[in-house]
């Protein structure tokens, strides 16, 4: 089976939010005093297990585990030992921020996980801490190398660039990538839940800006590489650069992915607020597979077109952390 919307788009890239609490407070992630779901509102590991199972029945080849932080989600490590062992499951991803990959890396892969991608908005241990407020840049560097010692390939860092805090770091990030032998993709900061720190206006900066500057130290040359998701890619040396690119230059045309929050509702489009509550049905239908695979394929019909952004004002309530990184 394969899923499809009803624009022709075939969906087959599934991000599931394991948590929508983390250990750092990034300011333009989720506001500084957060109020978080209460444990009984989130998908239970069994729920999660069998999500991804119904998903991939219906044509899902690509998941992704995010949070929140999903590395502080009690149990992770065997829930992806579980879900590698899903018959059609060609890859299992995870976006962290890196605090517990010190700790985790090497029972992540043990466990069959496929690849990482690491938040990382600075080189600057100061900086850091000020950008997510809580957490500490020797942790993520470390978690990083481990990484690497426990045999995961083409680790990639996403960075979400904001004018007046980090862009002065480009190069310094670029030139850290390559000498790792890291990935990188550059974000454009989306206007998702609302934030006191700043004005997302006065620190938005294009994807486009950003190529602007790195094309003045190196040659980026066109890539084919894709990892299925929203980035485009350029290369350096050996590295892929990419961009996402939200609000200048929209990827929706050829959009592939659907969200699960970790509060279990399945959500159509991340700049939009479609959505439906996989979790009420599992929990009022316990073992219905089936109808729980129709309540998905209907809920199709309602992915939009695309969405419209708006970098001046907030017309999605819900924080990243909520929505699923």
């Amino acid at each position: 089976m394969t899923l499809s919307d009803s624009f022709g788009r075939q969906i087959d890239y599934l991000r599931l939010s394991l948590t929508d609490r983390c250990d750092f407070r990034c300011v333009y992630c989720m506001a500084e005093d957060m109020e978080f779901l209460p444990r009984a509102q989130v998908l239970s590991l069994e729920e999660c297990e069998t999500l991804v199972e119904t998903f991939v029945q219906l044509g899902i080849k690509k998941v992704r585990l995010t949070g929140g932080e999903p590395l502080i989600r009690n149990g992770v490590v065997d829930l992806v030992r579980r879900l590698k062992q899903i018959p059609g499951l060609e890859e299992l991803l995870l976006t962290t921020n890196g605090s517990r990959l010190e700790e985790l890396a090497p029972a992540l892969k043990t466990a069959g996980l496929d690849r990482i991608n690491v938040s990382l908005d600075t080189l600057d241990a100061d900086r850091f801490k000020a950008l997510s407020r809580t957490g500490k840049l020797e942790k993520v560097l470390a978690g990083l190398q481990a990484a690497k010692a426990a045999g995961f390939k083409r680790i990639k860092l996403n960075s979400v660039i904001l004018k007046n805090r980090n862009a002065d770091e480009l190069e310094n990030l670029v030139e850290f990538a390559l000498q790792e032998r890291f990935d990188i993709s550059f974000i454009e900061a989306m206007p998702l839940g609302h934030i006191d720190d700043h004005q997302r206006s006065e620190e938005f900066i294009s994807s486009a800006d950003i190529q602007d500057v790195l094309q003045k130290r190196w040659q980026l040359k066109d890539s084919n590489y894709s990892t299925g998701g929203p980035s485009r890619y350029w290369q350096i040396n050996d590295s892929q650069i990419g961009f996402i690119s939200p609000h200048s230059d929209n990827f929706c045309a050829s959009c592939n992915r659907i969200r699960v929050t970790a509060e279990g509702r399945l959500l159509l489009c991340l700049g939009n607020e479609h959505s439906l509550d996989l979790k009420a049905i599992m929990r009022r239908y316990p073992g219905e597979t089936e109808r729980l695979k129709n309540s998905i394929i209907d809920a199709m019909g309602n992915k939009p077109e695309r969405h419209h952004f708006d970098i001046n004002e907030t017309q999605i309530v819900r924080f990243m952390n909520t929505t699923g990184g």
